[in-house]
């Protein structure tokens, strides 16, 4: 799982570059790999209600490695995800848009699992792994989201939970009038040097 991380994050790397290269900008602004540790994989099949082993894990999850890849702008995370995906030795395993459809408590995300071959002595294996593409603004209001949810224990008032609704809605607006202003200088330097 750790071989597959870094095989996705360097593919990552390569595009970042190869797209400033060609665009004079970096579409990925950074990034962040982890692995689940046993203790989560354990609690995740007992919540999903698998079987709690190692073959268990291997078998039904498939975030035991994950990148959070933040971009600057929303077109960026798709921009991204396209490349990624479009690699022909990454196989696309599933797709989840809580930007297009985001979570009840106001989530926004872009969550792949996608599928890289690892070359191990015995030979080669494919290897899932999340990746999780999101802005700036949408990695903000997560971190700080899951931050009041942890010191309140998981349990917030009705209240609290509409008022961290209409924040991430307000963020996702942000994130348009940021991405429409992008787009206009982008326009202007466009049309300068034609």
């Amino acid at each position: 799982y750790s071989a597959a991380m870094r095989e996705v994050h360097t593919k990552l790397e390569i595009l970042d570059d190869e797209f400033q290269a060609r665009h004079k900008r970096n579409p990925i602004h950074h990034m962040q790999s982890r692995m689940k540790s046993i203790q989560s994989m354990m609690e995740k099949l007992q919540r999903k209600q698998f079987a709690v082993s190692m073959d268990s894990a291997v078998e039904n999850l498939h975030d035991i490695a994950g990148i959070r890849v933040i971009c600057s702008y929303v077109q960026d995370v798709y921009t991204v995800a396209s490349l990624l995906t479009n690699q022909d030795d990454v196989r696309l395993i599933e797709v989840r848009d809580y930007i297009k459809q985001p979570k009840a408590n106001g989530y926004r995300s872009l969550h792949l699992i996608v599928e890289v071959p690892v070359f191990l002595q015995e030979g080669r294996i494919t290897v899932p792994v999340e990746v999780q593409l999101r802005t700036i603004a949408m990695d903000f209001w997560a971190s700080l989201e899951h931050s009041m949810r942890y010191k309140a224990d998981a349990v917030i008032p009705e209240d609290i939970s509409q008022e961290l609704q209409q924040v991430g809605a307000d963020i996702a607006v942000l994130d348009q009038r940021m991405q429409a202003l992008h787009d206009r200088i982008e326009k202007l330097y466009q049309s300068s040097n034609t």
